[in-house]
């Protein structure tokens, strides 16, 4: 048969398309069904902690180990797996085994001296953040705490940086962070690469998964399962009031119910977000990267990077103020927090271009930030360029405007009842507005130094007063 001289352009399009169209469906099949199977927690304590968490809607998460010296992507070069981030560079990369001899040396050279957990901590407290989340144990297995079940930690005398006196730089982070009145969490991942319980040196490894059948040789794997139990419980009962724990690697089957009871014996209302795994144990969904499409009646969480990765990159892109004020509206009128990534460097500190998006947040929290915390979803949520949210003294509809356009004289509020005699008032600007109902819109008319002040805002807020009634 003879080709066009198109077709392999063609077929490349369509593998791409099929690619994503299996991702989407995937990634929101998962959504679904997590949504589907969610169980409100039955211990009132766990959900008194979980009503708290969802008023502060904004979190700062962060990435950080040994990895951070070369630039990678957190832990996944060691993983076998053919996927473009796990992808190896470098002299031992044609060599998985020297590779990974190579990338668990590096904690002989880590030595974050500029590490000052507090200068974060106020950082992100100023942009709005309410709480934190830190990878106390990636997939890689280096622990950035001073756990006794292993010598692959920061405090490690291996390790130049445990010689410093914040060498325990989770213990340094909570502190600093509680300091700051931020709710604490401790990212921790199953899976662990450099454990000898979950790739037995004895096999390759082969994936992701043990390297071994965990039917035929149970009692390795209920060593690594006693190995797990034991680094929770050090988190849970040695570092002071803890509020969530996030557990990564939903591919890890073990039972969690017994180690969950154990880190709330120690931490009483503890939140625990148990990725994709049992209903009981998933106190929030965890959307990465993305945004759903709808409003989600459970508690929920989108995490998503500052710039293009989770960990650090000498050269980083990071999304514009604008952009994130945006999704951050995008998710709160949705009924989520979002969880904010930014990868701390090899020297203890985050890029420059990081603190700058964190001062342009901000700069807009401070004016419009009662339209975000200690706010509920106001129906219809999203439409179009609009975003509703309330809370017992007011309604707010937040418009999203593109990065040219210029606020009008004259905007159109879709979808909203409005009490005769109350006001609307334009965040940041002194004064009410004139307004008036028109069919199903209200149209507000925005004066000309209005437009001029809020010229360059990421996003517009609208307050609008209860006169007569409360949305709850």
């Amino acid at each position: 048969m003879q080709r066009s001289h198109h077709q392999p352009k063609q077929i490349a399009i369509l593998t791409l398309w099929a690619c994503f169209s299996l991702l989407y469906h995937s990634v929101y099949g998962q959504m679904e069904a997590d949504e589907k199977a969610y169980q409100y927690p039955t211990d009132s304590l766990v959900g008194l902690k979980l009503r708290q968490w969802k008023a502060l809607k904004f979190g700062l998460f962060m990435h950080w180990g040994p990895y951070s010296q070369r630039g990678l992507v957190e832990s996944w070069t060691l993983c076998p797996e053919d996927y473009p981030f796990c992808g190896r560079s470098g002299p031992d990369s044609a060599d998985f085994f020297a590779y990974k001899r190579s990338y668990e040396a590096l904690q002989n050279s880590f030595n974050p001296k500029n590490f000052h957990p507090a200068k974060w901590a106020t950082a992100a407290r100023a942009a709005g953040m309410r709480y934190m989340v830190f990878t106390t144990k990636h997939h890689d297995g280096f622990c950035m705490y001073d756990t006794h079940q292993t010598d692959y930690k920061i405090t490690s005398p291996h390790t130049p940086y445990s010689s410093n006196p914040q060498a325990d730089v989770t213990r340094a982070l909570f502190d600093a962070f509680r300091k700051e009145h931020l709710m604490v969490g401790a990212y921790f991942s199953k899976p662990d690469w450099h454990s000898p319980y979950f790739w037995w040196p004895y096999f390759p490894p082969k994936d992701r998964h043990p390297n071994y059948d965990v039917q035929k040789y149970p009692a390795r794997w209920q060593q690594f399962c006693a190995f797990t139990a034991n680094q929770i419980d050090e988190l849970a009962s040695g570092y002071g009031r803890l509020d969530l724990f996030w557990f990564d690697g939903d591919w890890v089957k073990m039972d969690m119910k017994p180690i969950i009871a154990s880190a709330r014996r120690h931490q009483p209302g503890l939140i625990v977000v148990e990725r994709h795994g049992d209903p009981q144990l998933v106190n929030y969904l965890t959307p990465e990267q993305k945004v759903p499409d709808h409003f989600i009646g459970v508690p929920w969480e989108t995490c998503m990077t500052m710039g293009e990765s989770w960990s650090y990159k000498p050269q980083e892109h990071y999304k514009p103020a604008r952009k994130l004020i945006q999704i951050l509206v995008d998710v709160v009128a949705k009924n989520g927090n979002l969880l904010l990534n930014i990868g701390p460097g090899p020297d203890g500190d985050w890029h420059a271009e990081a603190y700058d998006r964190l001062r342009e947040i901000g700069a807009w929290m401070e004016v419009n930030g009662e339209a975000i915390f200690n706010t509920h979803p106001l129906a219809p949520y999203r439409k179009d360029k609009w975003a509703f949210t309330a809370n017992e003294q007011a309604r707010f509809a937040i418009y999203l405007p593109d990065s040219a356009e210029r606020i009008a004289g004259e905007l159109a509020i879709p979808a909203l009842e409005m009490d005769e005699g109350a006001g609307i008032q334009l965040l940041g600007v002194k004064g009410g507005l004139t307004w008036s109902k028109e069919h199903e819109q209200i149209v507000v008319q925005v004066p000309a130094t209005a437009q001029k002040a809020l010229a360059e805002a990421a996003a517009w807020v609208f307050r609008i007063e209860h006169k007569n009634r409360k949305d709850k």
